[in-house]
Formats: structure tokens, sequence, C-alpha cells
């Protein structure tokens, strides 16, 4: 019987060995696993990263041709405004220019009279005097007034009793603003 016993106990010396391996083996398997797990969940975060990054690419892509198309826009805009400033004035002027016409037309006709021409002119004066000061240009007749070197221009200056010293006997030229700004500056005649 001690012969069996070593037999078993040889038998069992080198199973172990072999169970050793086997367990290594599952624990390689194992550890293979969660690298290949790790490996896995890297790819994932990789892969959703890389599309975050594609998403914030076509954002600036669009961005930058929302912005190139606003500047064009803008462009445009500003080119338009140019062009057409003058429009609104222009349309206003578009009845002056026609009473102007049946102004002259009417000094032409058979039955026509220096006072009615004369009344015609003044009416079209008027009208073009009113689509001027709507459009924010001012006439100024400044007669009466002080000078004002800044609003004004001498052209001579006359000793009147009447007037104060230093202030507009009579205007040559009336002056125009546009806009509270100096357009042409009055000419005038200055009292002494």
């Amino acid at each position: 019987m001690s012969s069996k016993k070593p037999k078993v106990e040889e038998n069992e010396e080198s199973i172990a060995p072999e169970l050793m391996d086997v367990e290594e083996l599952v624990e390689d398997e194992e550890t293979d696993e969660s690298a290949d797990n790790e490996v896995e969940s890297i790819e994932q975060q990789l892969e959703k990263t890389q599309e975050t990054v594609k998403d914030y690419w076509d954002q600036i892509m669009r961005l930058k041709a929302e912005m190139e198309n606003n500047r064009k826009r803008a462009i445009r805009d500003v080119e338009n405004a140019h062009k057409f400033a003058l429009k609104n004035f222009t349309e206003a002027l578009l009845p002056v220019i026609d009473s102007m016409d049946m102004g002259q037309q009417a000094a032409v006709a058979k039955n026509a009279t220096l006072e009615s021409i004369i009344e015609g002119s003044d009416m079209t004066t008027n009208m073009f005097v009113q689509v001027l000061e709507k459009h924010g240009l001012k006439r100024l007749n400044p007669v009466g007034e002080k000078f004002d070197p800044e609003q004004h221009q001498a052209i001579s200056m006359i000793e009147d009793k009447k007037v104060k010293s230093n202030h507009i006997i009579s205007v040559m030229q009336k002056g125009f603003s546009l806009n509270e700004r100096l357009v042409r500056p009055a000419m005038v005649i200055v009292s002494k």
C-alpha cells in the first residue's frame, strides 16, 4: 500500500503545476479581457470625441460662411444707400419741376400776363423752398442779426446810424445750412 500512495502523491504533484498554469491562464485571460474592455472604451471615447470635433468644425464653418454672407450683405446695403440716398429728395423735387414746366408753358400762352407769370414763379419758388426745408436744408436770411463770422461772409461795411454796430444791414446772397451744418455762408453788408 505504501507503494501506491507515492504514485498518487506524484500525480498530485505533477497535476499541481498544471493547475497553476491553468489558473495563470485564467487570470491572464481576465487581464486580457479587462485590457480589451479598456481598449474598446478608449476607442469609443475617441470616436465620440472625433464626432464632437467634427460637429464643432461644421459649426465653425457654418458661422464663417454666415459671417461672410453678412459682410457681403452689409457692403451691398452701403452701396445701395450711396446709390439711392437722394431717392426721396429727388421724388420730392419732381412736383417742383412739373410746376416749372407749367410756368414756362403759361408764359408762352397767348393770354399770359406778367402778373400771372410772377405769381406762378413765386408759387414754384415757395414749393421748392418747402421741399428743401423738409429735407433739412434751411435758408439763412440774417438781416438785423449780429454779424457772426462762422455763419456770415461780410462783403462790405457801411456806416448806418439806424442799425447797431456790427449788425447785418442787408443780405446780398442768402446762406444755407443742412441739418444745422453750414453749407454756404450768407454774403452780407455789415454796419460800422
